[in-house]
């Protein structure tokens, strides 16, 4: 039982979907998953287990920011034994080319987190997703014609609200399709561990045109995305 999940051992499937808000996974358990079951409320970060076509799947709320989501997936690796997690949630598009409602699929992710810099002292390491998971989630993307898909690199940064946003101008120069705040801590932990993970995230914002969706705009979006997520699961194992 570890320090933030405490769920008894056998309550958490081999795969795992990681939004950053507990009550979105609550939405995703309710909505997707057949016989689903809570089985952490520890801090309000809920986690449940049910299964998808048949396939045992949990869902685990992260909370916010790398620091915060390293200590759920940290757990989920080391302690129950979790093989596959999947991020889903949202991103702010940088490129003119990315939409609202798009997803975007992580192939890798860049950061200002001081994370990384200290586990390999100093030296760059460049997190990636697997491709296994991202070859299934895009083939599985391709059959929504409605729905536009971008692969690509992300940025995780450790800032909602950046003092100095026009850092960001090299990063999209260089290729960056959109921000947001945890895949390169997912990529890095599920590299050590030597798991599979992807980052599967829908456009809610461009920072460059200051668009915004709705509520409604969101969930409709949001379900596509976790139908992806879960497709890909199911066929990557």
């Amino acid at each position: 039982m570890s320090t933030h999940i405490a769920a008894a051992p056998g309550q958490i499937a081999p795969i795992v979907l990681m939004p950053g808000d507990p009550l979105r996974a609550k939405w995703i358990a309710e909505t997707f998953l057949e016989d689903a079951t809570c089985y952490t409320e520890v801090r309000g970060m809920f986690g449940f287990t049910g299964t998808y076509q048949g396939t045992p799947i949990s869902v685990q709320g992260s909370g916010m920011g790398q620091p915060s989501f390293a200590i759920y997936a940290n757990e989920l690796f080391r302690e129950y034994d979790a093989q596959t997690i999947i991020r889903v949630g949202s991103c702010g598009a940088l490129s003119k080319d990315v939409g609202l409602r798009d997803i975007v699929l992580a192939s890798g992710t860049c950061t200002d987190s001081s994370m990384n810099r200290i586990r390999f002292h100093g030296l760059d390491y460049a997190p990636v997703a697997d491709f296994g998971l991202l070859r299934a989630a895009y083939d599985s993307a391709a059959t929504r014609p409605n729905l536009k898909t971008h692969v690509g690199l992300m940025f995780s940064s450790d800032s909602f609200y950046p003092a100095r946003p026009e850092l960001m101008d090299p990063m999209v120069a260089h290729g960056v399709l959109a921000v947001e705040m945890e895949a390169s801590a997912l990529y890095t932990l599920a590299a050590g561990f030597g798991r599979k993970a992807l980052a599967i995230c829908t456009v809610s914002d461009h920072i460059i045109t200051g668009e915004e969706t709705t509520a409604l705009e969101r969930q409709e979006t949001f379900s596509d995305m976790i139908e992806v997520a879960l497709e890909a699961a199911v066929a990557a194992g």
